[in-house]
């Protein structure tokens, strides 16, 4: 094998910078969002967290929220509980503003990130900082072992420079929200469930191979255009709107065949324990449920 000379560059295989893949994993199941309002009415796409698919242990909720109209968002998430879990908030367009029962505040602007911890108990609200144009992104929710559904809150709020991006051949870009990518890690620290948090987005005719955690579940959301998920058994087209969830494996084989497409890769450590969830709480027994009843009425929880 001829060494390359001093100076020289070894170009980056079209598939990725990570090692091969030995089984990357099968869309297993195919699910189209359904739409949904919450809040004070913001129309959104309910992805994950329906009659048709609950949950993806350990991620409970996923939503879309997409509208040009002021009047499908304007009203914003007034102040609501949350009690138990971890919400995540990717902003693709728009400005949102944060505020808490604990004295955090943030700006979500495009491309940024929030994830609050809400634990034992945290009041929030997310309320637009726009009266017209695109407000796009989505909300997440993470669950938490029930040793970690008593912390108590955190937030963490991360603005869109701070989130690495990895380019790789073929102009495939990946924003690394957390987890690794060819050595590059996200910002986000998440230990009760090390989640991977990926933002792929594939030009026309690309390919993007990545090495995930073999015993964490996960899922794949095209949110622009059609995403392949080329797996070990079979390939299977998510249309833009759809979750795909992933089988077992070492790895994730996605392609973008004919057009351009956008995915969120979603995959975290599962729980694997009882889940009790009723409106903003999540809890492992209903007794534990009603107790986070009394203590919103009480003004107890969120201080």
């Amino acid at each position: 094998m001829d060494t390359p000379a001093a100076g020289a560059t070894t170009p980056t295989p079209p598939t990725s910078g990570d090692a091969a893949l030995g089984s990357p994993r099968d869309a297993v199941s195919l699910t189209r969002g359904v739409p949904a309002s919450d809040g004070a009415g913001v129309r959104l796409l309910r992805v994950l967290g329906t009659q048709v698919l609950p949950l993806v242990d350990p991620f409970l909720m996923l939503d879309e929220f997409r509208s040009d109209d002021a009047k499908d968002y304007i009203a914003g998430f007034p102040d609501h509980p949350h009690r138990g879990f971890e919400t995540v908030t990717i902003m693709l367009a728009g400005r949102m503003q944060h505020r808490d029962s604990v004295g955090n505040t943030g700006d979500l602007g495009p491309g940024s990130v929030q994830w609050m911890t809400a634990g034992r108990g945290i009041i929030h609200s997310e309320m637009p900082k726009q009266q017209d144009g695109l407000m796009w992104g989505f909300q997440l929710w993470v669950n938490l072992p029930a040793k970690d559904k008593m912390t108590a809150p955190r937030y963490q709020d991360i603005e869109a420079d701070a989130i690495p991006t990895v380019t790789r051949a073929g102009d495939v870009e990946v924003r690394v929200i957390a987890g690794t990518v060819d050595g590059v890690r996200g910002p986000i620290d998440a230990a009760a469930t090390e989640p991977v948090l990926l933002d792929v987005r594939l030009p026309a005719s690309s390919r993007f191979d990545h090495r995930l955690p073999t015993g964490h579940n996960g899922f794949v959301y095209a949110y622009e255009g059609d995403v392949v998920v080329a797996g070990t058994s079979s390939d299977r087209v998510v249309p833009r709107g759809h979750i795909a969830v992933l089988g077992p494996g070492d790895g994730l084989r996605l392609r973008a065949d004919g057009a351009a497409a956008k995915a969120l890769v979603v995959c975290g450590r599962p729980i694997g324990e009882p889940v009790a969830r009723y409106g903003p709480f999540v809890m492992n027994t209903n007794a534990e449920l009603e107790q986070a009843f009394r203590d919103y009425r009480s003004g107890k929880l969120g201080r």
